[in-house]
């Protein structure tokens, strides 16, 4: 068939059944000369018809209507039938209208169209999205109640069959008791137990015949019927498809098969406790804990939070509600702190500033807790005396030549074991003037004091010192004469300057026990242990090992490779590793300890002497050691003690006219700053002090800053500022240190020796002030005569009166006592020659230079000026 042959589209014949769809073409027009054909489809109404009546013409079927129902005729009312009426004819079908042109799409309405097509489809997507979520969610809850009601029926399950098997047992028991009893009570039974044990069963059965009866035997046993398996619930899922169903487990397909119920396993189970536990602990609040807050005068928002375990953004958002914007880290007073404590639901405890510090004087041990301690001894006399020497030889040691200078630079505290096993500990205290601190320190924390006296210098002032020290703490002495082996010792001598202090020694009808001693050629020393035994023996000294360790701190420094570093004295309790505590204004935990040996031991019992790591900071020889329960707490009362000192050094006392007088004469006075650094703290001290009395009213030393450790950048820095120089004590500068010195022109001075520092400062400071210049009158005249010399120039015409007048020297005229000229004689004649001095009682004539204000009457002075250097 050729294509023109071909029916066109939409023009072909129909098939039997009318067509109920025209169809057409219809051509659009667009802008810019663009067209378009588009085919247009008209339906129309399907009529069905009888045999025999006229087709209808085709009509087009109408759109989105249903077809109105055909009205129901009305009865007619019963009468004589109607004559048939001809049928009228059926009109001629009327043929289809042409379909109308389409008209062309706008711009407008096309993009209109593109976007409701574009939001249905993007409804209908979201209405499946929501369907499927929706018949997810469905499925999830159905297969987790599905799972929730079979675990609830295996446990129902397993309490059934528990019981099912109690009952069983109870039954067979009573059905045995009732068949025991049945056989006993019967009529004829026989005598022996085993025609009693013979079951109903071994009876011949009715109807039988008796020779059919099989014969009797002797014993038949009991078998208690078999227990009846309980009924397990099935479930019939065989067939069911629904995703309604639940998952597809182990359990439920072996339950499919079997038919029966199967246990579950361990794992399974713990699952499900857990499951469980989680769901009761999400479930219901827990039960919030109340708490006793102590809260001080001021507190932070971080601490109250950490006191009350509660969050500190809470407190913070609670703070924004009542009007107070802070952060965590702002300060709050006690009544806010209250009101927080309050609003949480915890007790509030006020206390003081001052009850947050430690306070151990009331704390008193029960004596059935105290036991024996070693005794603490202090060796104390004047410098060069023989202190560490005669401790070297308590000790078996020689520490007196590691001692730079030979002389003893800060505290060592020693403990000494003797042949019978008793213990003593040994302080050793420098005898300078300038650690006078240091010995008094000493003598505050010791139990006896051993003074040494040369015999052959006798007492000095330190010695008379550290008797008064001694006499202040309240402790007994004991007087050792020491280098009785040098040719001029006279121990007698020392026990009678000895009476003029108030001390008396035995010897002499005194309670102050002496012994001669050597230190050199170790003699006394027996002595001189046995008299420091039984003076401990008669303070009957004790302390309690069984609680929080006390102690005091000896000395402290700044160790480059340990870090801070204190030795402590265990006054009470026992010291251990690990153990929080506060130590005046620092605290810190015990990281370590090492003895005098430099051995490290794991605890300190009370009298024993120890170096402790663990410090935050070097604390001051002489505080307080004492161990707290845990690190909050040490940190507490580290921060009470500092704001404390800081409140001490920043408030300035009410003035008065002293401080103001004071305080004027001190301005006039020029300054000395200096930076000192020293490896031990009572070094330190003891430095710092000495400077300060170096002092007069003309100069004075201003300590910038004073540290233990070494030199560091920012002390350089520091006293590059001032144009001071640093002062280093058994300390050295670091590299950086150093450069910073040489760039900035700062002075390092090294030291080893406090003699050296103290006599190298006083002259620095004399040389800042300069040479001291004095004036001394050598002649006195007067003015007789005023003459006329040259244009310019006057003479003038004196009498000596006193001394002598010398051309060379400085000449000073005087008007009514007030000084109207200073400077030099320019020329001096005695008659008309040039002379070189007039005595007293002769006339001569000068020249001023450079003035001619000369009138008779005036005086004038000729004086020479001395220049000294100036000492302080």
């Amino acid at each position: 068939m050729s294509d023109q042959d071909k029916p066109k589209l939409g023009m072909r014949a129909p098939l039997g059944v009318r067509r109920t769809v025209e169809t057409g073409k219809v051509k659009q027009s667009f802008s810019h000369g663009r067209s378009n054909t588009v085919i247009v489809e008209t339906k129309k109404a399907r009529v069905f018809r009888k045999p025999g009546e006229a087709p209808l013409p085709d009509t087009p079927e109408p759109v989105a209507e249903a077809p109105a129902p055909a009205p129901q005729p009305a009865p007619a009312p019963a009468q004589a039938p109607a004559p048939p009426v001809a049928a009228a004819p059926a009109p001629a079908p009327r043929p289809a209208p042409p379909p109308a042109p389409m008209r062309p799409m706008t711009p407008l309405e096309r993009r209109e169209q593109q976007e409701r097509l574009l939001r249905e489809a993007e409804e209908a997507r979201m209405t499946a999205l929501e369907e499927a979520r929706r018949r997810e969610e469905r499925e999830r809850t159905e297969a987790n109640e599905e799972e929730r009601r079979r675990i609830e029926e295996n446990r129902r399950a397993e309490e059934e069959r528990q019981a099912q098997a109690v009952r069983d047992a109870e039954e067979a028991a009573a059905r045995a008791a009732a068949e025991a009893a049945a056989a006993s009570t019967a009529p004829g039974a026989p005598a022996s137990g085993a025609e009693e044990a013979r079951p109903a069963a071994a009876a011949p059965a009715a109807g039988g015949s008796a020779a059919a009866a099989p014969p009797p035997r002797r014993f038949t046993p009991v078998i208690p019927p078999k227990r009846p398996e309980p009924a397990r619930p099935t479930r019939d899922r065989k067939g069911d498809d629904r995703r309604q169903s639940g998952k597809l487990t182990v359990t439920r397909a072996l339950d499919d098969d079997t038919g029966g119920a199967r246990a579950r396993s361990l794992a399974a189970l713990k699952r499900a406790r857990e499951k469980d536990r989680r769901s009761h602990q999400m479930g219901g609040p827990a039960l919030k804990q109340v708490r006793d807050v102590n809260v001080p005068e001021t507190i932070t928002v971080a601490e109250l939070a950490n006191r009350m375990a509660e969050r500190g953004a809470d407190l913070v958002k609670s703070l924004f509600k009542m009007g107070m914007p802070v952060t965590v880290n702002q300060v709050i007073d006690q009544d806010t702190a209250e009101l927080l404590v309050t609003e949480f639901g915890h007790n509030i405890n006020r206390v003081s500033d001052s009850d947050v510090d430690l306070t151990t004087h009331d704390d008193v041990d029960a004596d059935e807790t105290l036991q024996a301690r070693p005794p603490v001894v202090t060796i104390m006399g004047h410098v060069d005396h023989g202190k560490t020497s005669l401790l070297d030889a308590l000790r078996g040691t020689d520490v007196a030549t590691g001692e730079a200078g030979g002389i003893t630079q800060h505290i060592g505290a020693y403990q000494v074991t003797l042949k019978s096993g008793d213990k003593i500990t040994f302080l050793d205290t420098p005898g300078h003037e300038a650690f006078s601190e240091m010995r008094a320190r000493g003598a505050n924390v010791t139990d006896i004091v051993v003074i040494v006296v040369a015999g052959d210098d006798g007492l000095r002032p330190q010695t008379i010192e550290a008797i008064n020290h001694t006499k202040a703490a309240g402790v007994p002495m004991i007087i050792a004469i020491n280098k009785m082996d040098k040719p001029g010792s006279n121990p007698q001598r020392v026990r009678e300057a000895l009476l003029q202090y108030d001390v008396q020694v035995e010897s002499m009808g005194g309670e102050v026990q002496e012994v001669e001693v050597s230190a050199l050629k170790r003699t006394g020393l027996e002595e001189l242990i046995d008299k420091i035994q039984l003076q401990a023996e008669i303070l009957e000294l004790r302390a309690n090992p069984e609680r929080a360790a006390e102690g005091t701190v000896i000395e402290a420094k700044l160790d480059k490779g340990r870090g801070p570093v204190a030795t402590i004295l265990v006054r009470r309790g026992t010291l251990r590793v690990g153990d929080v505590f506060v130590v005046g204004m620092e605290s810190g935990k015990v990281r370590a300890m090492v003895d005098d040996r430099g051995q490290q031991v794991k605890e300190a019992l009370p009298s024993m002497p120890v170096e402790v790591l663990g410090l935050t900071g070097v604390p001051h020889a002489g505080d307080q050691l004492s161990v707290v329960e845990n690190e909050a707490r040490a940190r507490e009362v580290a921060e009470y003690r500092q704001s404390v000192a800081t409140a001490k050094r920043t408030t300035s006392a009410p003035a008065s006219l002293e401080s103001m007088f004071a305080g004027l004469n001190a301005s006039k006075a020029a300054e000395y700053p200096v930076v000192v650094k020293g490896d031990v703290q009572g070094s330190v001290e003891a430095i710092v002090g000495s400077l300060t009395k170096l002092g007069n009213d003309d100069i004075r030393v201003r300590v910038l800053h004073s540290g233990v450790g070494g030199i560091t950048e920012s002390d350089v820095t520091l006293a590059a500022a001032s144009r001071a120089p640093i002062i280093g004590f058994n300390v050295r500068a670091n590299a950086k240190a150093r450069e910073i010195a040489q760039r900035d022109g700062v002075a390092l001075k090294y030291y080893d020796v406090i003699y050296d520092l103290i006599d190298e400062i006083r002259a620095a400071m004399a040389g800042q002030l300069g040479p001291e210049y004095f004036e001394t009158v050598v002649g006195r005249a007067e003015v007789r005569e005023v003459f006329s010399a040259g244009k310019h120039g006057k003479a003038a015409g004196l009498l000596v009166t006193e001394g002598y007048i010398k051309k060379d020297l400085r000449a000073r005229l005087t008007r009514d006592d007030v000084i109207i000229y200073n400077g030099k004689i320019a020329s001096l004649r005695r008659f008309k020659d040039d002379v070189a001095e007039v005595r007293a009682g002769l006339e001569c004539g000068i020249t001023l230079d450079s003035s001619t204000d000369v009138k008779p009457g005036d005086y004038l002075e000729t004086f020479e000026v001395e220049e000294r250097a100036r000492t302080l």
